[in-house]
């Protein structure tokens, strides 16, 4: 998934109602859109190379794991970015991620503690790594400071 695949208003047709497209499917292209992801952006990205991975993607990843009702969106970004961080060589699906997270409510201050955290368990350099990804995505301390809380 590239920065290309987040939106901030994306057409709903990709899991749309048609014949032949699951429920779950459905289901993970709206939570894929609540967090601001093209689900049309992630199935072509990858359409050329394997036609049906986007919408494993998009059913399965977001429609049967990070739809599910035991976790809310905003806990459930923030254990993305610990794991993708964790990975490391995931920048532009923590870039990705993190413009999400976002979106699901968490705020820079929290984001930057959560980074700050998986250093102690991940290690320093992918942690670096990590934050130097997020200068590029996040806004500055100063923005948060005047907007007030940063969320959807």
């Amino acid at each position: 998934m590239t920065e290309s695949a987040v939106r901030q208003d994306v057409p709903p047709t990709v899991g749309a109602a048609s014949p032949g497209v699951s429920s779950r499917e459905r289901h993970g292209a709206e939570v894929m859109r609540s967090l601001g992801i093209d689900p049309e952006a992630v199935v072509a990205g990858v359409a050329p190379l394997d036609e049906r991975f986007g919408h494993t993607i998009v059913e399965y990843v977001f429609g049967e794991i990070v739809g599910r009702p035991e976790l809310d969106l905003r806990t459930r970004q923030l254990a993305t970015l610990a794991v993708l961080v964790t990975l490391g060589g995931c920048e532009p699906q923590l870039e990705l991620h993190l413009k999400a997270t976002l979106r699901a409510g968490a705020d820079r201050t929290e984001i930057i503690a959560l980074l700050t955290h998986v250093a102690a368990y991940a290690g320093v350099p992918r942690v670096m790594n990590a934050l130097n990804t997020a200068k590029r995505v996040l806004p500055p301390a100063a923005a948060e400071e005047a907007a007030g809380e940063i969320g959807p």
